[in-house]
């Protein structure tokens, strides 16, 4: 890649330093225009400081300087959309409320989130989780002791996922005790990072941390990426480096209105990461972050998007479209309609084309394969079973809080 000339003497070994790239962020709007002609909107931004900064000289040289509408300098030089006062950043997703322990997020029966750190290689503007940042929010070994400790103990709890902050930001000797200690854990068959990294660090992906990575398998990794600029040949290269240590990779991506919120721009984004080996996993409605509204484009803009990938594309590289219901909902999946009407030994069903058929179904169809055990029973959550509970029998409705009292007349 071509380097901003601001960094065009830095001596080769000391750009593909992660902690060089680390300690040269650019964060601040006098640093910013060395590289940029701020707008007036985005000096604004930078002067109200609602929004942590921390741009690599990797991702500064990405931005074009040319273009105000760069998809990389939308992501990274912070705008304000709405009125917002610092530190009223909110925990919108509820994440608080589902935490048994600071820092541990447990909303799924049998999968847990891990925020480790309040550090990333960089500092999205659209971020879901800007109050760990701007509220000074810290995690230490205590917190991970505790964090640890509430998973050995939930028998329910089979999938770990690391995230925060980045968690591939820590020192290798912190990732390494946390991975041993959660792997330790007899119970926990899946560990997941969630990271940006490989995107805006690319150089933290070394030898010593993929042979680091390889010894805790079975380890999966998401990484989020919005644009197809951001998967350059040195993304590739760290990519590359994790996926033939055997971590099989997912992305997660963000509908950002002025940045993908197009079905060419997600097209071409999910082919790329399809060729780097990134199975595209999650494409999710923006957050309802305050002072982002200018990202949030709507639910239907990328229902069109995934009806214009389904069918048009291989299925290997449409992702799931989500949105995560603001007070803890959770991820809801939300797509095309396929499923046309049923009756009775009947479904119709249409296809990308519009092309409308039946589905003949048994009518004489008894029972499902009997269960047989496999292991250790998992408790679960009470009241997480849903409408699963409803199908099974162990429940004959879900009532909202307060149903009973206000009906009891």
């Amino acid at each position: 890649m071509i380097r901003h000339g601001l960094w065009a003497d830095v001596p080769e070994g000391d750009w593909e330093d992660w902690h060089w790239q680390t300690a040269h962020r650019l964060s601040s709007a006098d640093e910013l225009s060395k590289i940029v002609e701020l707008t007036p909107e985005e000096l604004e931004a930078c002067r109200l400081g609602h929004f942590r900064m921390g741009i690599t000289p990797y991702v500064a040289s990405l931005i074009d300087p040319a273009d105000r509408h760069c998809p990389i300098r939308r992501q990274v030089i912070p705008l304000v959309g709405g009125a917002v006062d610092k530190g009223s950043f909110s925990d919108h997703l509820g994440e608080e409320e589902h935490s048994p322990v600071p820092g541990l997020v447990h909303r799924y029966p049998d999968r847990v989130l891990m925020l480790v750190t309040n550090q990333c290689a960089g500092y999205c503007s659209f971020c879901t989780r800007s109050r760990i940042f701007n509220d000074g929010i810290h995690y230490s070994r205590r917190d991970h002791d505790r964090q640890i400790d509430y998973i050995a103990r939930t028998p329910a709890v089979r999938d770990v996922l690391l995230s925060g902050g980045d968690p591939l930001t820590l020192p290798d000797t912190v990732l390494e005790d946390l991975l041993r200690r959660v792997r330790a854990i007899e119970h926990v068959e899946i560990i997941r990072i969630g990271t940006r990294v490989p995107i805006f660090l690319p150089h933290r992906i070394t030898p010593a941390l993929v042979e680091t990575l390889r010894r805790y398998h079975p380890l999966w990794m998401n990484i989020h990426v919005n644009h197809a600029k951001e998967l350059t040949p040195r993304a590739a290269d760290a990519l590359a480096m994790l996926a033939d240590a055997g971590i099989p990779l997912g992305s997660q991506t963000a509908l950002l209105a002025g940045v993908n919120d197009s079905v060419d721009v997600v097209r071409e984004l999910v082919h790329k990461l399809v060729m780097n080996r990134v199975r595209p996993y999650y494409l999710f409605q923006c957050d309802m972050v305050e002072g982002a509204e200018h990202f949030r484009a709507p639910v239907s803009k990328g229902i069109e998007i995934i009806e214009s990938l389904r069918g048009h594309t291989s299925g290997l590289a449409v992702p799931t479209f989500a949105v995560d219901i603001p007070g803890g909902g959770g991820k809801v999946p939300v797509g095309p309609q396929y499923l046309v009407s049923q009756a009775p030994g009947r479904s119709v069903l249409r296809n990308f084309e519009g092309y409308i058929g039946t589905c003949e179904e048994p009518l004489d169809y008894s029972g499902e394969t009997p269960a047989r055990p496999v292991g250790p029973k998992r408790g679960r959550g009470a009241g997480q079973e849903g409408v699963a509970g409803l199908l099974a029998g162990h429940a004959d409705a879900l009532k909202p809080a307060g149903f009973d009292e206000a009906h009891d007349r």
